[in-house]
């Protein structure tokens, strides 16, 4: 077994006679599943990070895989279809890593709540068969 001691684990690592099916440089969110997925079918996983695990940026967000709905907003259609699409793989090959949220948008204009149930209708539709499924309205009532 490798020492936590950063030596002995470059030491480890560096042994010519080691070979490595996979190499993921970069320990970040996506650096992490692709790992997890490489060492969960079985092959000889090596996994390099520069200075500490989800210590980037990754590390400070939400951790969501989402489909780009912000970039719906913005216009960005083939953005949007781009990601969810990835998210739908995502779903289709590593469930473990991917799993549904819900969450309740808030609005405060008269218009709010046709803006957002337009809004995502036409963001499920461009989901497609990857999607997660409907968004639905709710009334403040609910």
């Amino acid at each position: 077994m490798v020492g936590t001691n950063r030596d002995d684990i470059v030491k480890s690592i560096s042994d010519p006679e080691k070979i490595w099916d996979v190499v993921i440089v970069g320990g970040g969110a996506t650096g992490l599943g692709a790992a997890l997925d490489a060492a969960a079918r079985g092959y000889k996983t090596l996994l390099l990070e520069q200075a500490d695990f989800a210590k980037g940026t990754s590390s400070r967000s939400t951790k969501l895989v989402h489909g780009g709905v912000r970039y719906l907003a913005q216009g960005d259609i083939g953005l949007v279809r781009e990601a969810l699409y990835e998210r739908g793989l995502l779903l289709k090959n590593a469930p473990h890593l991917v799993k549904n949220e819900s969450f309740i948008i808030p609005n405060y204009e008269w218009w709010g709540g046709a803006f957002y149930t337009i809004g995502l209708s036409v963001y499920d539709l461009l989901a497609g068969k990857l999607g997660f499924g409907r968004a639905k309205h709710i009334s403040k009532k609910m």
